[in-house]
């Protein structure tokens, strides 16, 4: 099935009851049963929803899986995905990755005995030489935030196999419409689905998708036993943001490679961060392991203070100075203060991101009016 087919009618089947095309929005927390522990599939909210159901149906549609789960929230996702260690495991991480996932990482995780090491993934035998007998877990994000550097998923899959370890992608950055890490041999996928899954800002929800049935059981148990699902009406959010992803990524990948390069060639503008560039150290493994660039960005001003970088984020009209990313609208952040300031900020500066560093994410408006409002907040 092609992907705007896939798209549009996944996790979707007519309603039995009404014949309804849209997945009703079951407002529920129980369910009526036949006789105790007798019932239609259906017995308390936390555990299962019709309509959370369908949404993980589609999500592992989208991502060539076999089972797909949904939460609250990406970092609710995250969280049961580093549940499934023990204290003493390890986790090898990139060095550059989510501000959030950090601090979940470092500042709750790593109380409880599980060790964490961070190394640049854009090497795969960075991988390889941090790999231990205690390593359980590889963490990656490509292309990474805010950076937009790229790791080889099919490479760090495979060292991942050979030493009995769980990779985990975090494709959010991507979404499904540019790359599916399950088929590049990744265990795991990862998304916010807050971002281009739902694609409205309207939502917060995360996912994760995986082939294996036993994995898909362990972390069911802690979605069920620690009760970080999403409601029904978040679930049809979801639900009806999927079915526009396809041509939604379709202008986010238009506008982006513009705006690229327009920014590129701005007198003022220094270093951009985009992976779509041909001299992008990470250009030939994004070629080939996605179906395109995206609409994600940073940049740098030649004058690199921070006060510069701050009147050009309060200086745009179309973009809007916000947290997130992903949705229809353009979005203009300042990771140092906003999505990465948990991250100390000698930590930020040793692996590249400034303070005067600047992320777009690029929305489907024109983009005539994108580049305007860009080219006269940066002067």
């Amino acid at each position: 099935m092609k992907l705007a087919t896939k798209y549009i009618h996944a996790g979707t089947e007519p309603d039995p009851s009404t014949g309804a095309i849209m997945t009703p929005i079951y407002q529920t927390s129980t369910y009526v049963q036949e006789a105790p522990g007798v019932n239609k599939g259906y017995e308390y909210a936390r555990s299962q929803n019709p309509t959370r159901k369908a949404l993980e149906d589609a999500y592992a549609q989208i991502e060539n899986g076999k089972y797909g789960l949904a939460f609250s929230s990406g970092v609710a996702a995250t969280d049961a995905v580093i549940k499934l260690l023990a204290p003493g495991d390890e986790v090898i991480a990139a060095n550059d990755m989510y501000g959030g996932t950090y601090r979940l990482f470092t500042k709750v995780f790593a109380k409880f005995g599980i060790r964490f090491t961070y190394v640049d993934t854009t090497d795969a035998a960075n991988i390889s030489k941090a790999i231990s007998p205690a390593t359980k877990l590889i963490w990656i994000e490509t292309p990474t935030n805010p950076l937009m550097n790229i790791t080889d998923i099919a490479a760090v899959a495979a060292i991942a196999k050979k030493a009995n370890v769980l990779l985990c992608v975090d494709n959010t950055f991507a979404s499904p419409y540019l790359q599916n890490p399950l088929d590049l041999g990744a265990d795991i996928v990862m998304h916010s689905a807050t971002k281009y899954l739902g694609g409205h800002s309207d939502v917060i929800q995360g996912c994760l998708v995986m082939n294996d049935a036993n994995l898909r059981e362990q972390l069911y148990f802690i979605q069920k036993s620690c009760g970080a699902v999403p409601g029904p009406q978040d679930c049809f959010l979801v639900l009806r943001g999927i079915k526009t992803l396809h041509v939604r990524m379709q202008r986010h990948c238009e506008n982006g490679e513009k705006i690229a390069h327009f920014l590129r060639n701005h007198p003022k503008v220094g270093k951009v961060y985009w992976c779509g560039f041909t001299d992008h150290p990470g250009y030939a493994v994004a070629g080939k392991q996605m179906r395109g660039f995206g609409g994600m960005m940073s940049f740098e001003l030649k004058d690199d203070s921070a006060e510069t970088a701050r009147k050009v984020l309060a200086g745009t009209k179309v973009f809007a100075l916000a947290e997130s990313l992903g949705g229809v609208e353009s979005l203009i952040n300042h990771p140092a203060s906003m999505t990465h300031a948990s991250i100390p900020r000698e930590e930020r500066i040793k692996n590249g991101l400034s303070d005067s560093l600047i992320r777009l994410s690029v929305g489907i408006e024109d983009v005539d009016d994108l580049i305007a409002d860009l080219n006269q907040a940066i002067g």
